[in-house]
């Protein structure tokens, strides 16, 4: 009998743009409740969110009032998503701004187990610095490497928005365990459209695990600064699109993930057998 798991992804719009920082985001949060329960109808047992998915992406501005938006991870939105996570038997991948401690940020993704468990948070690595996306100013890069989380149905990885431009992470979580590596994202039209689909089933395919990767929809007020384009997506560890979002619509979509087809696809392309690790120490050297 196949090892199939039902995972899905929720892409979505902001929804609200004025008021005080805790109003906006729980605005977002209460957004997200009616497709958390569609996932729930159908079957879900593993779901990520977007990127900071309770709130805007409000790295196209500089400015502190943003740092309130950031919390304990754990902390009060994982406590409450973990009892939805407990009611429905479903594993959830939640991306958050993280306080750590004063004037220490994190951009974070929580993962919950089925029985409402929490398992531990992946800190998002590579942090851009350029015209809209001044993740800098918000977020200290990640201390916590490259884990991966044996939740009931399935080994987890995560990796976050700019972190899918860098291979040394993705091969990281191949090594690590990973069968599922989920990439929240938030990108907007622009150059980064022909990578968004391009990278990732790369990533799935030179190291034969299932992504699912999300990005969000709609332009965000104030900043306008594009179209986020949405198209979040699950792709196999062969490089097929299993299922695929639209552009502009707020929606969850779901794919059965044979997790055979691992074990089936790497003896086939053996990757891991030909790797020679003893001639990549350049890598590790900060070259020009």
């Amino acid at each position: 009998m196949a090892r199939t798991v039902r995972a899905g992804l929720i892409q979505c719009s902001n929804a609200k743009s004025e008021g005080s920082v805790k109003e906006i985001q729980e605005a977002m949060f209460e957004k997200h409740l009616p497709y958390l329960e569609q996932a729930a109808q159908r079957g879900v047992q593993i779901l990520c969110l977007q990127e900071v998915f309770n709130g805007p992406y409000f790295c196209p501005a500089q400015t502190p009032d943003w740092y309130d938006a950031a919390e304990a991870v754990p902390g009060p939105t994982t406590e409450r998503l973990q009892k939805f996570a407990a009611k429905n038997q479903m594993v959830l991948v939640v991306p958050l701004y993280e306080r750590e401690m004063a004037g220490v940020y994190y951009n974070t993704a929580a993962v919950i187990d089925a029985d409402g468990s929490y398992l531990g948070k992946y800190r998002k690595n590579h942090i851009p610095q350029t015209a809209g996306f001044w993740e800098k100013y918000y977020f200290k890069p990640g201390n916590l490497g490259y884990p991966v989380f044996k939740t009931k149905y399935a080994t987890v990885g995560v990796y976050i928005c700019y972190d899918r431009h860098f291979p040394e992470g993705a091969r990281l979580l191949g090594l690590h365990g990973a069968e599922v590596v989920f990439n929240p994202s938030a990108t907007v039209a622009g150059l980064s459209q022909y990578l968004w689909k391009l990278e990732q089933p790369a990533h799935a395919v030179a190291n034969g695990y299932f992504m699912g990767c999300i990005n969000r929809v709609g332009t965000e007020a104030p900043w306008n600064i594009g179209k986020f384009y949405g198209h979040s997506y699950f792709v196999d560890p062969r490089g097929n699109f299993l299922a695929e979002a639209s552009e502009d619509k707020d929606e969850l979509i779901t794919a059965d993930l044979n997790l055979d087809m691992i074990e089936e696809v790497r003896r086939v392309w053996q990757f891991y057998r030909d790797r020679r690790p003893e001639t990549y120490g350049n890598m590790t050297e900060q070259l020009p």
